[in-house]
């Protein structure tokens, strides 16, 4: 009876989970509605004001926010009803709020009026038939970054330069006597100088430091800036940072598939500076011409080589949880068919899992599977739901 009780009780729990998550789906679906119908009738509002000062002024109080936000939603709704139709229609039907609607909208900002436009219809058409995984913000903009530069190739790099100028240092005042301090700098430095923190935070905690991970990194970075001595030694490798890209464009031929571990496409002028940056160390890499994944080898220990966790990291570049966009080279060499199960070490049977998805991925309640040769993850959730995502390929086939 105590058993049969359990059982009950368990399956009431799940129910009423999965009842809320319903609900809750359901929330974030209207909310996405409602921020629909709040950007029309923004741009409606400008469209008929002159002063776009006064009428930004006169929406403090109605919309509740300081005179900078309220310019971002102005700013926002009147480029996404006259350039981006598609969103909108997504943020009508519940599928994208104002947040992942408004990283589309930075992606192609500083494109011309017909381009944003021929973006947003190949996006809406991509999201059509997409998971419900590529609507999450970060795997939107990378999408959309993707297609911008496949519609203007030649501006992507002015629009880099451009952004480039813009770098800066920002302090933000929060509460409990805490601040934020931020620095908007190129992503190739910015990825070399989290994993240089990084590194120094990882070594400091093999060392023996009772402090968190967050709270080392917070730590070392600002011993850095200040001039103190953190108490460690950077490793020789925590700085790496993976960028791929076709040998025809590193010869300058093609300017395409140059992708920057943890960010996404980058231009390619801008990859051929980091690459032939004196600091940098090439290697090259055979993939399969028909899938345009690397090639992959063997292994019959338990540790994998260097050769093949490098490998996989190079195919996986981040980890493979479809919403995580953790770089390869600060995940885990996960065994997808464990190693006590007669599972091999290997590039076929290895992926690339961050220490919070490779342990979730051992929870009895979650089911992951990674297909190597479609490159394809998939993760269930406890309570039913399903997400398929495809890993993009290292060489465009």
């Amino acid at each position: 009876m105590e058993l049969l009780w359990g059982v009950w009780y368990h399956l009431g729990v799940s129910t009423l989970t999965s009842s809320l998550l319903g609900e809750l789906d359901r929330v974030r679906a209207d909310r996405a509605r409602l921020d629909a119908r709040e950007a029309v009738l923004l741009a409606r509002l400008e469209s008929v004001e002159s002063d776009s000062a006064g009428l930004v002024e006169s929406l403090r109080p109605v919309l509740r926010g300081s005179r900078a936000q309220v310019e971002k939603r102005v700013a926002l709704a009147s480029t996404l009803t006259s350039d981006h139709p598609g969103m909108l229609g997504a943020m009508s039907r519940g599928e994208v709020d104002s947040y992942g609607a408004s990283r589309v909208v930075a992606v192609t900002s500083g494109m011309s009026s017909a381009d944003a436009r021929a973006v947003d219809a190949q996006l809406a058409e991509k999201l059509s038939s997409s998971p419900a995984s590529t609507f999450m913000p970060d795997n939107l903009a990378a999408h959309a970054r993707r297609i911008a530069n496949s519609v203007d190739p030649e501006g992507q790099a002015a629009r880099a330069r451009t952004a480039r100028q813009g770098r800066k240092v920002e302090i933000i005042h929060g509460e409990n006597a805490m601040s934020r301090l931020t620095a908007h700098v190129p992503v190739e430095v910015a990825s070399a100088a989290y994993a240089r923190v990084d590194g120094m935070a990882q070594a400091l905690r093999r060392a023996g430091s009772s402090r968190s991970m967050d709270q080392l990194r917070a730590d070392v970075t600002t011993d850095l800036l200040l001039g103190r001595d953190p108490g460690v030694t950077a490793p020789e490798t925590a700085a790496t940072v993976s960028l791929h890209m076709p040998a025809s464009t590193a010869l300058g031929i093609t300017d395409d598939g140059c992708t920057l571990d943890g960010y996404g496409t980058i231009p390619a002028p801008i990859a051929r500076e980091i690459m032939t940056n004196p600091a940098s160390t090439w290697r090259k890499v055979l993939c399969d011409p028909t899938t345009g994944t690397p090639t992959s080898l063997g292994r019959t220990r338990r540790k994998p080589s260097t050769t093949i966790r490098d490998l996989v990291r190079i195919r996986d570049r981040e980890c493979v949880v479809p919403w995580c966009h953790r770089p390869a080279t600060h995940t885990d060499f996960d065994h997808e068919q464990p190693w006590t199960d007669g599972g091999p070490t290997s590039a076929t049977n290895g992926t690339s899992r961050c220490r919070h998805h490779h342990r979730l991925k051992h929870h009895p309640r979650w089911t992951h599977s990674h297909n190597p040769t479609h490159s394809t993850t998939t993760v269930t959730t406890p309570h039913g739901t399903t997400y398929t995502a495809p890993v993009p390929p290292v060489l465009r086939p």
